[in-house]
């Protein structure tokens, strides 16, 4: 799936006031915004067909996976504002990575352009980019439990393993590539929650920006300090792994990155917040020294106190702060599999 730059590619007009856009050849109304963040804008929009289209017209005739196209026509668009080349280059790789997936619960990309825009103030060029996928209006995991916290409401138990067992299925469809890519910023923002009535919600890992090859050898000082560098842009800092906090100057790196994050999720469908936040209260607290030392902290009374205690055990086993003794996610899929029949009867 390549990233043309062509002008013609994505004309749009008032945006960000409504009006129309065209990704490729095909049209999209704007409906309203969902969100914003950094130089990116999240809009729902509505796929205008030609009246004398046929059935198989639109973008139909692109997205290769029918069960990814919208019974009404809507869709999720973000549109990024790209600054410079190096943001450029990172919008490219967001594409590449987002087309090598395939795989129920994880996000698909269905169509994209970049393209150049006259700079009305510099009197240069800069780009943007549209990014086209299927929309999730029930908002992500993030959402979903700050709204049930105001509510004093949790997940059931059956629930936290349903939606956590769904982002186990998304996270082994990387793992198992050639070769292996870890998404590197799994976090509850990260996932899209849609409720479904009389069933657990439907979860979907999304935003592969941070994905990359997960396995890096690591054999200097400056290898180590880039490596962390890179991390403190790109993956969360409450959900890092402690390997990514202080590397070593001779490290075999792996998707055992994405365990740590998974266990950390796992702790907050439950708990709504990482296992490590507690240090940021703290008065002297350090977050990372919480995270390298593996130091959680379980709530101790209240309906929150009621998961059981397997539970918690998983985390821990997640939580290694060695990544040669964390599980593989195969090992973490059993597992949860048999903690369902166990817990959920």
């Amino acid at each position: 799936m390549g990233c043309s730059l062509s002008g013609l590619n994505s004309l749009y007009d008032a945006v960000n006031g409504g009006g129309d856009v065209w990704i490729n050849e095909n049209r999209f109304r704007i409906v309203r915004q969902l969100g914003e963040g950094g130089f990116a804008f999240v809009f729902l929009v509505k796929e205008i067909v030609a009246a004398d289209a046929s059935s198989g017209g639109g973008l139909a005739k692109k997205v290769k996976d029918p069960a990814h196209l919208s019974a009404d026509g809507t869709y999720a668009m973000k549109k990024i504002l790209i600054q410079n080349k190096e943001q450029l280059e990172l919008v490219r790789e967001e594409i590449r990575v987002s087309s090598l997936f395939n795989h129920p619960n994880l996000l698909p990309l269905l169509d994209h352009a970049i393209i150049s825009v006259k700079d009305g103030q510099e009197g240069g060029w800069k780009h943007e980019a549209f990014l086209l996928f299927p929309v999730h209006l029930d908002g992500t995991l993030l959402d979903n439990s700050t709204s049930m916290k105001a509510k004093k409401e949790t997940f059931s138990t059956t629930d936290v393993l349903h939606i956590f067992r769904q982002l186990c299925d998304g996270l082994k469809h990387m793992h198992s590539l050639e070769p292996p890519y870890a998404h590197n910023d799994v976090k509850p923002g990260n996932v899209l929650l849609t409720r479904r009535k009389g069933q657990p919600p439907l979860a979907i890992l999304m935003d592969f920006g941070s994905a990359r090859p997960s396995r890096k050898q690591i054999r200097s000082r400056q290898e180590a300090l880039q490596l962390q560098e890179w991390t403190s842009e790109h993956c969360s800092a409450p959900f890092r792994a402690p390997e990514l906090w202080d590397c070593p100057s001779h490290a075999d790196i792996d998707e055992r990155t994405d365990i740590w994050s998974l266990g950390c999720t796992l702790y907050a469908i439950m708990y709504g917040v990482s296992p490590f936040e507690y240090a940021l209260g703290e008065s002297g607290g350090s977050l990372q020294l919480a995270i390298v030392n593996a130091q959680v902290k379980w709530p101790n009374a209240g309906p929150k106190a009621s998961y059981p205690e397997a539970l918690h055990q998983f985390v821990t086993w997640m939580l290694q702060p060695q990544p040669a003794v964390r599980p593989s996610i195969d090992a973490i899929i059993t597992h949860v599999d048999k903690l369902s029949a166990k817990l959920t009867k």
